[in-house]
């Protein structure tokens, strides 16, 4: 498996590299990153043969995607909807915001209606400088997002945003529609209901988690839609990180992660290389995405995703109960 190897979206003619780059980080997630380390961090990207970039109007409430706006046209982009941005005064330095820190001017508010999916893409195309953009991803719609208010979201998303993704694309302002989740219920439910091409979902396609092969990733191959594997690292804590899913680890958690450890050690395999390179093997899975905030990430994790894994590493994992019999991963066969 190669980092520039090519995957295509669903029945799209998009196509993304194996891996891929989450911009969050250079719209300045949890701690600022200054302008020249941000293009240090894109070029290193683009040098490296990483190929497909996501970002998000809520990064940075806009400065993601204003630092991508020089970026080549050559690279496969998405970015999301279901956000709209407003101009706000500008924070006092230092000021966090949705885990953001001195982002851009702006508040955001939901609004996943017609009127709202249009207003977001336009924004978008000002700040990426781009009349076309490769992929929308409708931005977290679902019950963990919005709690008592989900289904009033997702029936405005259903019966009135859905209609202006299908314009845009009809328009070939974008060629593939999807949903950017964190959760897996969430999934289901849109792909019984509308026709979209694509699912980023974070966090529950990882060595740590593998719900999706309940019937989610069938379901998907049925349909056409590809998946775009995000967090392979569940917020860093795969990588040498503290967090699992933005929060605290629990201690089973904690435990799980040192048991999977030590089988990668006794193959001299990283555990982050093993968390980087397990959701690209699933045949439904186009593309891993990976958050980086500096150029040496950047390398690190491109030499993480090429670093040589023996199948019987996998084999280890699964008979110990740390992996799913059922999960694709080397040569190994299938349960």
């Amino acid at each position: 498996m190669l980092i520039s190897d090519l995957h295509t979206i669903g029945r799209t003619q998009v196509r993304v590299s194996a891996l891929g780059f989450g911009a969050a980080a250079i719209g300045n997630l949890y701690r600022p990153v200054d302008d020249a380390t941000a293009e240090a961090t894109l070029k290193a990207v683009t040098d490296g043969g990483i190929g497909y970039i996501d970002t998000a109007p809520r990064y940075g409430h806009g400065l993601s995607e204003r630092r991508l706006a020089e970026l080549s046209a050559d690279a496969t982009l998405s970015t999301k909807v279901g956000r709209v941005l407003t101009p706000i005064p500008a924070p006092p330095p230092g000021t966090e915001r949705h885990g953001f820190v001195d982002g851009d001017p702006f508040d955001e508010h939901f609004d996943y209606s017609y009127d709202g999916v249009m207003r977001s893409f336009e924004d978008s195309q000002k700040r990426l400088k781009r009349e076309r953009i490769d992929m929308l991803l409708v931005h977290d719609l679902g019950v963990e997002t919005h709690g008592s208010d989900h289904a009033r979201h997702l029936a405005t998303f259903l019966n009135d945003g859905l209609r202006a993704l299908h314009e845009l694309k009809a328009q070939g302002l974008t060629q593939a529609i999807g949903l950017g989740v964190n959760e897996t219920a969430i999934c289901d439910l849109v792909i019984a209901e509308a026709e979209i091409d694509v699912l980023m979902l974070a966090g529950r396609y990882t060595l740590l988690e593998q719900t999706p092969l309940d019937g989610l990733f069938e379901r998907c191959a049925a349909r056409g839609v590809s998946v775009l594997a995000a967090a392979p690292f569940n917020s860093g804590l795969l990588a040498g990180g503290a967090h699992f899913n933005y929060e605290a680890p629990p201690t089973d958690i904690m435990t799980r992660v040192r048991d999977i450890e030590a089988v990668c050690t006794r193959h001299n395999v990283p555990l982050a290389a093993a968390a980087l390179q397990f959701p690209g093997f699933h045949p439904v899975i186009a593309s891993t995405v990976v958050g980086m905030a500096r150029p040496q990430q950047v390398a690190r994790n491109i030499d993480l995703f090429s670093h040589p894994i023996p199948a019987e590493l996998w084999h280890d994992l699964k008979a110990v109960g740390l992996l799913r019999a059922d999960a694709p991963a080397g040569d190994v066969s299938q349960a």
